[in-house]
């Protein structure tokens, strides 16, 4: 399930994934949370928490993640990951380097800093 992070600066999408996030979090959270971003600000600035309690992705939620970032590609300004999981914190940033736009991985404990970061 995908939540929003209450404590976001203005102009940051913050997202906490928790259990299994399944293809309705992307219809009625991520998709509508990016959109307005864009309608707003013309860019996406993400924060993105993936903490101890998150799971994975059902089977058709991955399918839905690739068509996603293919969907919005030129908008993406900055995205933090927040992660303690050492292999999706490795992915993000070996695919990072083909993204537009900025990524960076912070740790869990780290939030606070991902937020300013990708407000700045």
């Amino acid at each position: 399930m995908l939540t929003p992070i209450a404590a976001a600066p203005a102009g940051v999408v913050a997202l906490r994934a928790v259990g299994t996030v399944t293809t309705d979090d992307y219809d009625t959270v991520l998709t509508p949370a990016i959109e307005a971003a864009i309608m707003d600000h013309g860019s996406v600035r993400l924060v993105y928490e993936l903490g101890p309690d998150f799971k994975g992705y059902a089977a058709g939620a991955a399918w839905e993640d690739a068509k996603f970032g293919a969907s919005y590609l030129s908008k993406w300004k900055r995205c933090a990951v927040v992660t303690d999981h050492t292999l999706l914190a490795d992915a993000v940033r070996a695919f990072g380097v083909i993204m537009p736009g900025e990524i960076r991985v912070f740790p869990v404990a780290g939030l606070a800093d991902a937020m300013a970061w990708a407000a700045a």
